[in-house]
């Protein structure tokens, strides 16, 4: 469970996203921090991967859970469940990104936002 400590929401909302994402064992997890890019698109991109469409959904349905149950927020849109190869979940500060582990490989989203700050986290 994450507790608010004196942060501001988009780090409070990055930290449970990747406690949902830790919670189904989620592979590679990392989270950018994109603020201080002045092309950035939100503060953080949250980017794990899993090895299959089952578990890419039950990473993001635990993220959605996890985020709605400390801040009563859903997310602002949400792509990729049909196939749950790469699944997104948007909630304009923060973006998780939940890929299967070859699509992870072959889009290189970390590649893309080389000069944020990552933080890398263990797996589970």
């Amino acid at each position: 469970m994450v507790t608010k400590k004196n942060i501001d929401q988009s780090t409070f909302l990055s930290e449970i996203a990747v406690f949902g994402a830790q919670e189904k064992k989620a592979n590679d997890v990392v989270r950018l921090d994109l603020r201080k890019l002045k092309s950035a698109v939100s503060d953080y991109f949250i980017i794990c991967n899993a090895d299959s469409s089952t578990q890419v959904k039950a990473i993001a349905d635990s993220v959605e859970h996890e985020v709605y149950k400390q801040t009563q927020k859903d997310p602002v849109r949400k792509e990729g469940f049909a196939n749950a190869d790469w699944v997104i979940l948007d909630y304009f500060d923060v973006v998780i990104h939940i890929f299967k582990t070859e699509k992870r490989n072959f889009y290189g989203v970390e590649q893309l936002w080389s000069d944020a700050e990552v933080t890398t986290y263990p797996n589970a």
